[in-house]
């Protein structure tokens, strides 16, 4: 689904939600608890408020942490880009007034330094920036693949940086290729693409690399509309699909054997702001829905899922900590700030 539809479809449902902050500060949900299994998590719904008028917030796209333990945030409100936190939720600093579609947010070591990478939507462009924001190199729309016409055509979600410093880019809300570019911003190759075999994409939101199996790193893609992430090697070759029935789900996130991630909203009710954060094992089992309704397989396969609480409204990224705190980014859901999850012992 193209942004464009999705935010109509959602305008009516979104008038509504500017009510959310007042209710967060009355504590509604700071005492729920969610998830399955031993990933239980309560809920801190006021973690990261800040002065409004001072540092607001429109979408909250995504969070790293940096090297510093610091938990930095993406919004595209151009007052400030960028907000980054301590673990407390106290505000450090902000920057940032040039990405009003900054959508996507990656970190990366490089030779021991900490640098971002901002998929901006409404500039179709992919910036790498340094921690205070200074700009270190921008990627154009890709017109060496011959597939795009014009820039517009070309609307980049998310980033993925392998180990010797490739760039993977995800056209998630254009053709929904995979371009892959050196660390100096040579094209390399393209891949995905929509279209009917299994190696094709559709709203190929998010992107990481898997390195669990050691020697033997793996592409894994969002395929949002699908309801499933795809693995990919790093030369782009399809492996297989990871089905997750009903769930609209945002960039896959690994952190030790895990991986985590936002679902967007519901296959039930597609309309109606909902979603959940979903915890899969290193055999991509699901082992926990927060927010959402345990995963129950048959023969094998999991069975249609959607939200069991009304937690979380179109929640978009999430941030694991090195305590194993999740953050969680919201789209669309009233200019809230981030929430934290934080793990039951």
């Amino acid at each position: 689904m193209k942004r464009r539809t999705f935010l109509q479809n959602t305008s009516l449902a979104a008038a509504g939600m500017f009510c959310a902050p007042a209710i967060l500060k009355a504590g509604k949900y700071d005492e729920s608890i969610l998830g399955q299994g031993n990933k239980r998590y309560r809920l801190n719904a006021m973690w990261g408020q800040l002065n409004f008028g001072k540092y607001p917030v429109k979408d909250c796209h995504e969070m790293v942490q940096d090297k510093k333990g610091r938990i930095i945030l993406l919004t595209n409100e151009v007052k400030n880009n960028i907000i980054i936190y301590d673990k407390k939720g106290n505000l450090v600093e902000t920057w940032g007034h040039d990405y009003p579609g900054g959508h996507g947010l990656t970190l990366f070591n490089e030779n021991g330094k900490d640098v971002l990478f901002i998929c901006d939507n409404n500039r179709h462009q992919v910036i790498k920036t340094d921690l205070k924001g200074t700009v270190l190199m921008t990627l154009d729309y890709p017109k060496e693949t011959g597939q795009y016409t014009k820039v517009e055509e070309y609307i980049p979600t998310e980033t993925a940086i392998a180990d010797n410093g490739d760039v993977y880019v995800a056209d998630g809300y254009g053709k929904d290729f995979i371009i892959q570019y050196d660390h100096s911003g040579k094209y390399i190759r393209h891949f995905g693409g929509r279209g009917d075999k299994e190696e094709n994409l559709l709203n190929a939101h998010g992107i990481c690399i898997d390195k669990r199996d050691k020697g033997r790193p793996t592409l894994i893609v969002t395929s949002r509309q699908q309801h499933a992430f795809k693995r990919y090697t790093l030369e782009g070759k399809y492996i297989n699909t990871i089905p997750l029935p009903g769930a609209w789900v945002c960039r896959p996130v690994i952190q030790g054997n895990y991986l985590y991630a936002a679902v967007l909203k519901s296959n039930a009710d597609p309309n109606r702001p909902s979603g959940w954060v979903t915890v899969l094992d290193k055999n991509f089992k699901i082992v926990s829905n927060l927010g959402g309704t345990p995963a129950v397989y048959e023969n094998g396969q999991p069975q249609e899922m959607h939200q069991a609480s009304n937690v979380f409204q179109y929640p978009h990224d999430v941030c694991i900590d090195d305590e194993q705190n999740i953050y969680v980014a919201q789209w669309n859901s009233g200019h809230v700030y981030p929430y934290k999850l934080e793990p039951l012992v």
